[in-house]
This record gives C-alpha cells, sequence and structure tokens, in this order.
C-alpha cells in the first residue's frame, strides 16, 4: 500500500498499482500547467467520509510506494483517470479498465 502526501500534511493510502497510474496522470496535468482537483473516499477509521485538494504546481506532492518494482501501465486506465481529472468534479480513482479496452470519448493519454 502506497502513500499519497498533499502539502506536506494531508494523507491517503492508495495502492501501489493504482498511485503508480494516479502519478502519470496529475503530472500529465500539472506538467500542463492544469489545475485540478482529487478527490477520494476516507476510510471509515478517520470519518469514513470525502477529501478533496485542490492539485496546483506550487504545492508539494509526495508519492511514497511500499514495493520497489514499478507496476506496467495499463493505458486504458490512464485514459479513465485522465478522464476524471478533466471533469468538474477532478479526479478520482476508478476502477481499472480491461487493458486494450475503449477509452471514454475524449479522455487524454501519457
Amino acid at each position: 500500500m502506497g502513500k499519497f502526501i498533499y502539502d506536506g500534511s494531508t494523507k491517503v493510502d492508495i495502492e501501489d498499482r493504482a498511485l503508480a497510474h494516479v502519478q502519470v496522470v496529475i503530472g500529465t496535468k500539472l506538467r500542463r500547467g492544469e489545475a485540478f482537483y482529487f478527490t477520494w473516499r476516507e476510510e471509515a477509521s478517520v470519518g469514513d467520509g470525502r477529501t478533496s485538494v485542490w492539485l496546483h504546481e506550487s504545492i508539494p506532492l509526495v508519492y511514497r510506494f511500499s514495493g520497489s518494482r514499478r507496476p506496467e501501465l495499463n493505458p486504458a486506465w490512464l485514459d479513465a483517470l485522465a478522464y476524471t481529472a478533466n471533469s468538474s468534479l477532478g479526479l478520482h480513482v476508478v476502477p481499472e479498465p480491461a487493458e486494450g479496452s475503449t477509452p471514454p470519448a475524449g479522455a487524454m493519454s501519457e
């Protein structure tokens, strides 16, 4: 289980494979100068709510992976995540689609 750390204080556990995909999508958008929301559901132990953060290139981000191997990236998942990141609700982790599945209309890829 990896960890996404935002501005040194907001932290969320995300499975390493999902975190690697999220990192690519966030990096792509920030490299383009696009700020956006990233939202996730909290665990029951911390209130079972939802947290949204505004991602901007000036705010420090840390991706801490528990494993040392880089997972193979699924282009269909990158497209699906990018599609959510480009929506008014912002990036949120969606289930991994089968590799080679059709990306959502208007999705970007890395």
